[in-house]
């Protein structure tokens, strides 16, 4: 990537002179620039260690005290006041993070030797801190884990109050004396994957002053929309609590049982929107949000699924510095799919809103997308110019225009099929779902945003769930399974210190080829139909219209492809089954799907000839641990 006018040497005297002193009395500055970025001048090995514990105002262990969080810290050797990387996880001594599940270590003192991610090797030698905080309820933190609950958000945000001087941090976890961050700017920058991009976006949510960026890594925006979706629940996810009892420490365990409850209780198996889920819902409050976002997410992501970046990008202000990087991948980190440009691209974002460094990262293309494995396309701003909501119909012929149809289709729900099953030979009548198709495309068709399915539907049961896919029919290649195959070789990425390599394995892209590709999915429960709060109890027989959610995408489906509409009932590789398995029949009258289009529908062309579908993107499977 090309780099902007280099000022090396100028930025601290320019600095002086414009506070009225020469650069001799300037404050020191804790980075130089060159080619418009840091550099590393710092010695790695001389950087200082230390561990703080940071109060997060609240005792929902109940011992008395005020829980605090670890917040282990890595800053360069310097006299200057530096800014400070963040990433807050529950992970640290579970799962790990990366894709080689790095966990801290400690030596006999308690001081954190290693420092999992390259984050530290990379950027402390360029003058920025990098602190690590356990959640509260993990690792050598006290408190509970209440799966994205106000602890949680507490867990960053307390840390990031502490930094500017608003919140008080310890030498130790009780007890103790007091510990002030002298040394750091206040500005920060929160970053991670997968739990540890989903804080990220809680604490932007709250507006706290002094975080400057957040770098959500396939995050979650909503935590019902990681176990819920619509009124129906995700099978293989479990619950708040039993996502929590994985990561909970033994302090945690044995104190944290109220919390526990109220997670149980507060996600009730049926799928609907309760109060506590409308407190994990970090996109109802995301116009409080004063920090820029770099949001990256895989559009093959069934795990974090994709609606989540969808919906927060869509609820920030409207003057919100944003950037997107959206590839083929599954729940797969931009360092393990596109390294060499995710470190430069990640370092001059960081340079440009924790040190004000003027690099043109702003002005540069909002959007970057992975049309093809290891292809990517640009976009000024995302969506692009121009979408705007376009209808397409079904028809009694299994076709999908621009005209609604007439009649009725019907499906039976066994409760054991998947998407995969029913998107497959489009040209042949399954019992378990209905299929439509429009006619070879004359022009490339982009669907860029958030589309939304109505269906009117009548089950033959008092129980009905409902899934819904729009299906790229047409040749093409695509990465496969999760999009990337780790290598035996290693590449390093800034400086190594005892106990903490710089080191990380390889990755390379895994490609397959085929017909039909799945590009937006939904899921919900019929009952759910007037509200997601309160289910109505069906009727057999009668007939009841719903609008629900598809899957957030940037697709182009191209010219002589056939875009298709499959809707079934229990897609068995995500949802669970209802108890009273219907036969659904749609009336097609009152059935369409609402997309997001970049410009004007393209007419269809006359016919295409679609052979055997063969192989099929597969579906990933849902574990918040990566």
């Amino acid at each position: 990537m090309a780099r902007r006018a280099s000022f090396a040497g100028v930025v601290a005297g320019v600095l002086g002179l414009l506070a009225g002193v020469t650069p001799a009395t300037a404050a020191p500055q804790a980075f130089t620039v060159r080619d418009g970025v840091t550099q590393p001048v710092f010695a790695l090995a001389d950087a200082v260690r230390e561990t703080v514990y940071v109060d997060i105002g609240m005792d929902l262990d109940g011992d008395g005290a005020t829980d605090r969080v670890t917040a282990d810290i890595i800053r360069p050797s310097t006299t200057a006041r530096v800014p400070v990387i963040m990433d807050a996880s529950p992970y640290y001594q579970t799962a790990g993070r990366g894709n080689e599940g790095e966990l801290k270590t400690y030596d006999s003192a308690g001081t954190a030797v290693k420092f999992p991610l390259f984050y530290d090797n990379y950027f402390v030698p360029r003058g920025y801190a990098v602190v690590l905080v356990d959640f509260a309820g993990t690792s050598r933190s006290r408190g509970c884990l209440d799966t994205g609950g106000r602890a949680e958000v507490a867990s960053g945000k307390s840390v990031v109050d502490w930094l500017n001087g608003r919140a008080a941090g310890y030498t130790a976890v009780t007890g103790g004396t007091p510990v002030t961050a002298s040394w750091a700017t206040g500005a920060t920058g929160m970053i991670g994957k997968s739990w540890d991009g989903t804080i990220t976006q809680g604490v932007a949510a709250t507006g706290v002053e002094g975080l400057r960026t957040i770098v959500p890594i396939a995050a979650i925006s909503s935590w019902y929309d990681w176990f819920r979706s619509d009124g129906v629940s995700f099978s293989g996810f479990g619950s708040p609590t039993s996502l929590a009892s994985g990561h909970e420490n033994a302090n945690a365990r044995s104190k944290c049982g109220a919390v526990r409850t109220e997670m149980t209780n507060g996600a009730l198996s049926n799928g609907d929107v309760t109060p506590m889920w409308v407190q994990r819902d970090f996109v109802r409050n995301a116009g409080n949000v004063k920090a820029s976002v770099f949001a990256v997410h895989g559009q093959a992501d069934l795990n974090v699924k994709t609606l989540n970046y969808g919906q927060w990008w869509n609820a920030l202000p409207a003057g919100t510095p944003r950037k997107l990087w959206l590839s083929q991948t599954g729940h797969v980190d931009p360092f393990d799919f596109r390294r060499a440009e995710w470190v430069d691209t990640l370092h001059r974002w960081f340079d440009r809103y924790l040190l004000d460094i003027p690099n043109g990262i702003d002005t540069e293309p909002q959007a970057s997308i992975e049309r093809t494995p290891d292809n990517w396309t640009q976009d000024a701003t995302w969506p692009p110019a121009g979408t705007a909501p376009q209808t397409l119909y079904p028809t009694t012929a299994g076709a999908l225009g621009t005209t609604a149809g007439t009649g009725s289709a019907a499906f039976t729900d066994t409760g054991r099929e998947s998407a995969s099953t029913w998107v497959a030979s489009p040209d042949t009548t399954a019992s378990g779902r209905v299929l439509f198709r429009t006619g070879a495309l004359a022009a490339d068709l982009r669907i860029s945003g958030i589309s939304t399915i109505t269906v009117k539907a009548s089950p033959s049961t008092t129980t009905a769930h409902l899934s819904a896919f729009l299906v790229d029919y047409g040749p093409a290649t695509i990465r496969s399974g999760e999009g990337i195959r780790t290598l035996g070789t290693e590449s390093c990425w800034g400086e190594s210190r005892t106990g903490d390599d710089a080191c990380y394995l390889d990755t390379e892209t895994t490609s397959t080829s085929v017909n039909a590709e799945i590009i937006s999915r939904g899921w919900a429960d019929l009952a759910n139909y007037g509200s997601l709060t309160t289910p109505s109890t069906l009727r057999a027989g009668s007939s009841y219209s719903m609008t629900f959610r598809l899957s957030t995408t940037d697709h182009v489906v191209r010219q002589g492809h056939r875009l298709g509409l499959v809707v079934g009932g229990t897609d068995s590789s995500q949802i669970s089954a209802p108890s009273r398995l219907p036969k659904v029949t749609l009336d097609l009258a009152g059935t369409s799907v609402r997309l997001p289009v970049v410009g004007a529908l393209p007419k269809a062309s006359a016919q295409l000839t679609v052979g055997p579908v063969g192989t099929l993107a597969p579906a990933a499977t849902g574990r918040l641990d990566g």
